[in-house]
């Protein structure tokens, strides 16, 4: 590891800050995660590297000693403690833990763990580690539903508050203790060479303190994997890529953390009349030529109910009528989007004896035997005869 070049790891320049590091490292981690590559030792030895990137260059000053010696500020000097699930740490005095430690901050939740059931990760967690994270769930609505707005039941699991030790982590009539390893003060100081690091005590999470007795029930973390369900109201004009925030209903937190939020992800169908067009509602409508030639008022539907729409003697097919304040509802609180209407005009494919005696008479009056085409047509159109 000492080889490879942090930056190139994470695939970021030199100058890139937080922000940039951190939304870089989250797609590697997902690229190489072990839960989504098992039995790929390659890949759960590049998840090693970029974490242990991130690790560095995500520190202030671990990146200052890193751009300024190279990797060989983190060679050599102190043990190295071995991470959680038995994973051992990183090469070094550095005294990195698993990566999926690291993983857990950025995205917070345990890599693989509860946090997978949506798949999708929002970014929730942090703080000293507890907290719960951010769940997605992608719900799918009609046009209907989203142009009326309407209220859900989603049923889904998530990590929930332990009932027997009420989330504590704690076996009932047990307490917290100070932590052994930090003392209380939740981080531990570690020898890097010529560099002193403070690093969140791999004992407590930071807390200072740890359970005397863990729970029989969650095993100390404060939660257990449980269905649940959950009423949505999802207001009017939403459309797809919409997201809906409703705190404090993602994953419970660990030991008593703060929960993480639940983000509903909404999707519209395709209607088989209507086409979305941003606020504006857009649909065809046949009409008899007799109306399109003679005039007259047909009945057009929309979301909201029937509409009367007037059509003028003369029209010609492929007509677009508008509908003011018959289309989608503006989400951001405006005017009311419109429903244009498009007319094509139809054609009838069989006539009786007394249909088809009227129209050659029509034909005859008309002289369309003469002229079977419009003379605007036949003028732009007779240079080429």
């Amino acid at each position: 590891m000492a080889k490879d070049d942090y930056y190139e790891l994470l695939g970021v320049d030199k100058g890139a800050d937080a922000d940039a590091m951190k939304k870089a490292y989250r797609k590697k981690a997902v690229q190489y995660h072990p839960d989504k590559n098992p039995g790929n030792k390659e890949a759960e030895e590049m998840f090693k590297k970029v974490s242990h990137a991130y690790e560095v260059l995500s520190d202030a000053e671990k990146r200052a000693a890193y751009d300024r010696y190279g990797p060989a500020a983190f060679e050599g000097g102190g043990g190295v403690p071995r991470g959680p699930g038995g994973m051992g740490g990183f090469p070094g005095g550095g005294g990195f833990h698993d990566p999926r430690d690291i993983f857990s901050q950025v995205f917070g939740q345990q890599g693989g763990g509860l946090g997978d059931i949506f798949g999708e990760m929002f970014g929730g967690g942090g703080g000293d580690g507890r907290d719960g994270a951010d769940l997605r769930y992608d719900l799918e609505i009609t046009l209907e539903d989203a142009a009326r707005g309407v209220e859900k039941e989603i049923s889904f699991r998530k990590a929930m508050a332990c009932e027997r030790c009420d989330g504590s982590g704690a076996e009932p009539g047990s307490k917290r203790v100070t932590c052994p390893t930090c003392r209380g003060h939740g981080q531990i100081r570690r020898s890097g060479g010529i560099i002193t690091f403070t690093q969140t005590c791999p004992t407590c999470g930071g807390a200072g303190t740890k359970i005397e007795k863990p729970c029989t029930q969650c095993r100390g973390e404060g939660r257990v994997a449980k269905n649940t369900k959950l009423n949505v109201r999802i207001p009017p004009g939403v459309d797809t890529g919409s997201r809906l925030r409703s705190g404090g209903n993602g994953e419970a937190g660990m030991a008593g953390g703060q929960p993480g939020d639940l983000y509903i992800v909404l999707s519209v169908k395709e209607h088989e009349l209507f086409e979305r067009q941003g606020d504006d509602l857009f649909c065809e409508i046949p009409i008899k030529f007799t109306i399109a030639t003679l005039g007259g008022t047909i009945e057009v539907p929309t979301l909201f109910g029937k509409a009367s729409l007037k059509i003028p003697a003369g029209t010609p097919s492929g007509t677009t009528f508008r509908l003011r304040d018959k289309g989608m509802p503006s989400l951001r609180g405006g005017r009311q989007g419109d429903q244009l209407v498009r007319v094509h005009v139809e054609v009838p494919q069989s006539l009786t004896s007394e249909q088809k005696r009227i129209l050659e008479e029509f034909a005859r009056v008309s002289g369309d035997a003469n002229e079977p085409t419009s003379k605007s047509f036949f003028e732009k159109a007779k240079k080429f005869f």
